[in-house]
C-alpha cells in the first residue's frame, strides 16, 4: 500500500477564517519588553486542545509541568480550543502567544503571514487517526457509493481520505459527490450518525476511532501504515514570531516544559492518562473515559520531532486533490531551542528541515 496522505495542509474552512488583514498583529508578548525578554515579568498565553492528541499539553498544565519550567517571572495564562481555526485566530489577533495544533493549521498560518507569523518549535504527538467503517464493508471497492465522513472540508483528515481514495481510483468532489460520498461533520456527531446509518464510516482522530469501533465498527485504514517508520505529525508546537523574537528565553522554557511533559507522558501513561480525564473534566464538567483513554493510547507517539516531512507531503497531498496551492514552507522550522534542550538532557536531536 503507499503511503498514504495525511493532512496537515491548507483547511479551506480555515482559509475562510484567517484573513489576510490581521496577519499584522501576530500575537503579541502580555508586557513591554526589550528584544532581549529580560527586562521585566512577562505573559506567555498558551493554547491547546483538550484531547488525548494534545497530551503533552494537557498533562503539561494539569501536572504544573509548564508553570515550574517557566518559573516565577513567567505568567503562565492558558486558552483551550476545539479546532485549529480558531486557533490560528487568537495567534493572528494577538491573543495567543503560542498553541498546540496540527500541521494543516500550521501551514496554513505560515501561508496566510508570507512565512512571517508563526515558527513550529517542538513536535508532540504522532498518529492516533484511522479509517472506521462498518462491518460488512471489507475492501476498497466496497466504499463506492457509501458515505463516509471527515472533520471538515479540507482538514487534515479529509484531504488524507481524499488523497487515499485517489490513489485508489476513485474520485471526490468538494461538494460531496463522486464515487464516495464525503460528508464533513463535526466529530462528536459522528458516533450518532453511524449508529444511524446516516453515514457508513468516517476518517477520525482519537478518541473518536475508539468511540467508533465501540459502536461496532472496524478499523479499514490505520493512517500510520501510510507513512514511513509509522510516523506522521498529528500535534505540533507553535508560538509566534513577534513572540519568540521579544522572549527567545521564555520559549526556550516553554519548550523544556513541552520536553519534560512528554517525559511523563511516555514515563508514567496510567498518571498521565489520570491527569487528561482530570482535566478535560475541569474544561468541559464531564471527565473523559480513562478505558477509553487507554483503549486509544497504543495508536499514538508523543515525540518532540515534528516530523517535517509529514507535514511537507500531507500539503503535497492537499494540492494533489485539489484543496490547495502550493506553499514554500522554508523557514517554518525553529528547532534550535528544542534541540538545545534535547542535548541537555542527553537525548536525540532532532534534524532542521
Amino acid at each position: 500500500m503507499r503511503r498514504l496522505p495525511f493532512r496537515r495542509l491548507v483547511s479551506l474552512a480555515t482559509l475562510a477564517v484567517v484573513g489576510v488583514a490581521a496577519l499584522g498583529s501576530t500575537a503579541a508578548c502580555g508586557d513591554d519588553t526589550d528584544a532581549a525578554g529580560k527586562s521585566g515579568p512577562v505573559t506567555l498565553r498558551l493554547g491547546y486542545f483538550p484531547n488525548i492528541t494534545h497530551a503533552p499539553a494537557v498533562v503539561g498544565v494539569e501536572k504544573g509541568i509548564f508553570k515550574e519550567k517557566l518559573g516565577s517571572d513567567v505568567t503562565l495564562e492558558t486558552k483551550t480550543f476545539n479546532a485549529g481555526p480558531a486557533a490560528v485566530e487568537a495567534i493572528f489577533s494577538g491573543a495567543l502567544d503560542a498553541t498546540y495544533i496540527g500541521p494543516n493549521p500550521t501551514v496554513n498560518a505560515f501561508s496566510k503571514s508570507k512565512g512571517q507569523a508563526v515558527r513550529v518549535i517542538s513536535g508532540a504527538a504522532s498518529g492516533g487517526v484511522a479509517l472506521v467503517v462498518k462491518p460488512e464493508i471489507t475492501t476498497v471497492e466496497q466504499l463506492r457509493g457509501k458515505k463516509i465522513a471527515t472533520p471538515q472540508l479540507g482538514n487534515t483528515q479529509d484531504v488524507a481520505l481524499r488523497y487515499w481514495l485517489k490513489e485508489k481510483g476513485l474520485k471526490t468532489t468538494k461538494e460531496g459527490g463522486g464515487d464516495v460520498k464525503i460528508v464533513p461533520q463535526e466529530n462528536a456527531q459522528t458516533v450518532e450518525t453511524f449508529t444511524s446509518g446516516a453515514i457508513d464510516g468516517a476518517w477520525v482522530p482519537e478518541p473518536f476511532v475508539s468511540r467508533l469501533v465501540n459502536a461496532g465498527g472496524k478499523v479499514l485504514v490505520d493512517e500510520r501504515d501510510l507513512w514511513p517508520d509509522k510516523k506522521f505529525v498529528i500535534t505540533n508546537l507553535i508560538v509566534s514570531t513577534k513572540f519568540l523574537k521579544a522572549h527567545p528565553d521564555v520559549v526556550k522554557k516553554l519548550v523544556e516544559g513541552q520536553v519534560a511533559a512528554n517525559e511523563f507522558v511516555n514515563t508514567k501513561p496510567d498518571e498521565a492518562q489520570q491527569a487528561i480525564s482530570d482535566h478535560i473534566a475541569k474544561i468541559t464538567g464531564k471527565p473523559l473515559d480513562v478505558k477509553l483513554i487507554k483503549q486509544a493510547w497504543p495508536t499514538l507517539e508523543f515525540t518532540n520531532d515534528p516530523i517535517a516531512g509529514s507535514l511537507k507531503t500531507g500539503l503535497d497531498h492537499a494540492v494533489a486533490v485539489e484543496l490547495t496551492q502550493p506553499v514554500d514552507l522554508d523557514g517554518l522550522y525553529d528547532l534550535k531551542f528544542l534541540n538545545e534542550v534535547l542535548k541537555a538532557g542527553g537525548k536525540p536531536e532532532v534534524s532542521q528541515p
